[in-house]
């Protein structure tokens, strides 16, 4: 056989590894932003390897508009930091423009992992630019929202990364987080790509268009979605430090020998509420939790499991529901939906709240019959009381002072710890719905 000869059959045999490679990845590949498959990649990205899976890291239920951004942030870079749960070999992001009134126009989209505790400045050799169907640029209509195209990026779990997006021109009002407990940056122009983090000379406790990343990952199975108010928001827990119950959680989902290998998905708001929606008075209350299950913890990536915490507010926030059925009733309901699509559903008592300024024998009284309902095992699958494991033994409708953050109803750090160990880990992986 000649030299030459031989090189077109090897040509040969290499062009046919190169089809059946890519008919590999065709069949296992899924269509741009669906939650279960990988989308098509453009040469910026690097599809993933076919063994392993979606899985949240990390997320942020968007509560309303921003105030004072009727046109956006034309011309600006905005970064995002936000921490992992779970690491893999590839990420993705999802943005919304929920609240939005106008089309949202993005030109410019990165991810990175930070090379500090916090910081805006990147690890060298992360910085990745993001697509969207292939394409650097995208226009999110009004009320909608996009998963971008992955990347190829090893993401630690416990790491922070830096999501950044640039808009050319004005839109509608920005859709956000106000509480997010975590310093992100902006920066004018088109700073999208920017390692050195030397543009990023303003700070903001907000989360802005960001609603969620995934990994793909061979290290989690799945992920747990809590979904509550201000205390799953974590509103006390030190700015920066990572110190919501959640991410205490989070950390024993990673470490812990026997529990289950879960991303952990924050949906919580500050001021929300089971039964009532958030209104113009107070818009960053969010809408009913009822309202937006679906759309924050149902419909998540990889989501196997719920946790529930829920219901002080609508006993302190008015329109006031005292009718403790009603408040069970509409926790039955959230069941009810999660089991639908084959979840099960840990929630939690309603914790203390004594000498907080709202407190009132009358409504403690609620609490407490509330309280009894879920402990009796006809609300919930499973019940974590977190009512028993904040609450002072010497005077149980009081947060212990250790747990308490000083307003005498959300939890310091160390209360946020003691809400986490309060989880019973093994009921998060059971599959089967029980019978209520």
């Amino acid at each position: 056989m000649t030299r030459r000869v031989g090189y077109s059959l090897l040509a040969g045999l290499a062009a046919l590894v190169v089809l059946i490679s890519a008919a590999i990845f065709i069949g296992f590949g899924g269509t741009r932003g669906t939650p279960g498959g990988a989308p098509h990649e453009p040469q910026t990205s690097a599809a993933p390897a076919v063994s392993g899976q979606w899985v949240g890291t990390w997320s942020a239920a968007a509560t309303s508009a921003e105030p004072g951004t009727q046109d956006g942030y034309a011309q600006m870079s905005i970064r995002n930091v936000v921490h992992t749960s779970v690491g893999g070999s590839s990420a993705r992001i999802r943005l919304s423009n929920l609240y939005g009134t106008r089309p949202l126009p993005l030109s410019h989209a990165s991810l990175a992992l930070s090379a500090g505790s916090g910081s805006p400045i990147a690890t060298a050799g992360t910085m990745r630019r993001l697509t969207f169907g292939g394409r650097p640029s995208v226009t999110l209509p009004v009320g909608g929202e996009i998963t971008s195209d992955p990347v190829r990026l090893s993401v630690p779990g416990n790491a922070d990364l830096l999501v950044t997006t640039y808009s050319p021109a004005p839109s509608g009002p920005a859709t956000y987080h106000p509480y997010a407990r975590q310093t992100s940056y902006l920066a004018r122009g088109d700073r999208t790509e920017d390692t050195t983090g030397t543009a990023y000379t303003e700070q903001s406790p907000y989360w802005r268009y960001l609603t969620g990343v995934d990994v793909w990952t061979t290290q989690a199975h799945g992920a747990v979605v809590a979904i509550g108010d201000s205390i799953t928001d974590g509103i006390t827990s030190t700015p920066g430090a990572n110190h919501r119950w959640t991410d205490f959680l989070a950390a024993r989902l990673r470490n812990e020998p026997g529990a289950p290998r879960y991303g952990v998905l924050n949906a919580g708001i500050s001021g929300n509420r089971l039964l009532t929606d958030g209104n113009r008075l107070a818009p960053t209350n969010g809408p009913s939790l009822l309202s937006r299950l679906d759309r924050d913890a149902l419909s998540r990536t990889g989501v196997k499991a719920v946790v529930v915490e829920i219901g002080v507010n609508d006993l302190f926030k008015a329109p006031r529901q005292l009718d403790a059925q009603k408040i069970v009733a509409g926790m039955r309901e959230v069941v009810r939906r999660a089991h639908a699509h084959g979840l099960r559903v840990t929630g939690s008592t309603l914790t203390p709240f004594g000498g907080h300024r709202g407190y009132s024998h009358q409504l403690n009284a609620v609490r407490e019959q509330v309280n009894h309902l879920i402990r009796s095992g006809t609300v919930y699958d499973e019940v974590v009381d977190f009512d028993r494991a904040l609450r002072d033994p010497a005077h149980p409708l009081r947060l212990r002072p250790t747990y308490d953050s000083g307003d005498h109803l959300h939890p310091s750090d160390t209360g946020y710890r003691a809400m986490a160990d309060a989880v019973d880990v093994d009921h998060l992986r059971q599959v089967a719905p029980a019978a209520l």
